[in-house]
């Protein structure tokens, strides 16, 4: 049997190493939380944004968000159909209902004008979730956010590195948040990043990420509000300063695969890949492959394809509306379909050659 290429996988060195061992040995005490502020520092930096929280998860980044903008029972939360349920969950854990729309053909992320058209008088927020590192419309949704007085939220877990108009995936909207899954371009193993460019809500992220214990309370064990433990560890934190010093170095690798995807797989009649429209750059996280419906290719044919070459490859996101848990939402056409017709390909960072052996799997489904 051939060797096994996975769908993805971090890229650590001794350095990301030599951090987490003195966080293991030394960060105690005095020192329990320099990495978490030198990896926040860092990243906030990076981003050009204001402040940084270190989460456990872009899940509970999401959730610390949304109950500091106070979304609840009865409200509702705009987002695309297509999309992972780590965006629904948080709405659905403060009691809110997810309001699914579809997804633009070219992009596949949130369509505007749908998201608009949903805008109801209990709507506390629209999210927009930077799929597979491609970008949404940020101009026209800030705009609908702006027109509506409804935030707008940017889940950028899977967009580390894209750029909007000189603007980094993330720091545009109410708040972003981010993912370091074992997955991700930038990993701390499990892990994300809540950021904001919003003073108060900062302030409010902050106190619930520690159970509710405001950084200014001079009591001991006192809480203020009632919070969460979403905290990032240390180690984990020192992985990602880490990775942070490599940053560019991890995003343009990324960017080289799709393009070596992208050069050799668009050629191809009934294909086509993350889009970068003028402005934008696109930090490459998943490369993936959409076929034309009139190709007839299927999601099962290319899973059982890419199987029999020892070859790992993610389906496309199911919409969460066909969900069992969501299934009162109607159906989202795009959605619905994209998915059936389309393929994640394998891009972690020392793929070399191999990734010749993905390209021919595509090109022989094509023929």
């Amino acid at each position: 049997m051939k060797p096994r290429i996975y769908y993805t996988k971090p890229s650590i060195t001794e350095l990301e190493v030599e951090y987490a061992t003195d966080a293991a040995r030394n960060g105690w005490g005095d020192r329990c939380y320099e990495y978490i502020h030198l990896f926040e520092e860092a990243f906030k930096s990076h981003l050009g944004v204001q402040y940084a929280i270190a989460t456990s998860s872009c899940t509970g980044a999401l959730h610390m968000g949304m109950a500091a903008l106070g979304i609840g029972v009865g409200d509702e939360v705009i987002m695309a159909d297509t999309n992972w349920i780590a965006t629904a969950a948080p709405i659905v854990h403060l009691g809110a209902k997810p309001i699914f729309v579809d997804i633009l053909p070219d992009s596949w992320c949130i369509d505007p004008d749908l998201a608009e058209a949903a805008i109801t008088p209990r709507t506390k927020a629209i999210v927009a979730v930077h799929l597979y590192g491609n970008l949404c419309d940020m101009n026209r949704l800030l705009a609908i956010g702006e027109k509506y007085d409804i935030p707008v939220i940017e889940d950028a877990a899977e967009a580390i590195g894209s750029v909007y108009h000189g603007k980094r995936a993330g720091s545009m909207g109410k708040f972003g948040s981010f993912s370091f899954h074992g997955t991700k371009t930038l990993t701390t193993g499990e892990g994300g990043m809540f950021v904001t460019n919003d003073a108060d809500l900062y302030e409010t992220v902050l106190t619930l990420s520690n159970h509710g214990r405001a950084r200014d309370q001079t009591k001991q064990f006192w809480a203020d509000m009632v919070g969460f433990k979403y905290k990032m560890s240390n180690i984990q934190a020192a992985i990602g300063y880490g990775q942070m010093q490599r940053i560019d170095e991890l995003v343009n690798r990324k960017r080289e695969i799709l393009k070596f995807y992208k050069d050799y797989l668009e050629c191809l009649d009934g294909v086509s890949m993350n889009p970068e429209p003028e402005g934008t750059i696109i930090g490459g996280w998943m490369p993936t492959v959409v076929f034309d419906k009139q190709t007839g290719v299927t999601r099962e044919q290319l899973q059982s394809l890419f199987k029999s070459e020892n070859i790992d490859a993610r389906v496309f996101f199911h919409p969460l509306s066909s969900l069992p848990i969501f299934e009162d939402q109607e159906v989202n056409v795009n959605s619905w379909n994209i998915p059936t017709r389309s393929i994640n390909l394998p891009s972690y960072h020392d793929l070399n050659d191999d990734i010749e052996r993905v390209v021919d799997v595509i090109r022989k489904t094509i023929s």
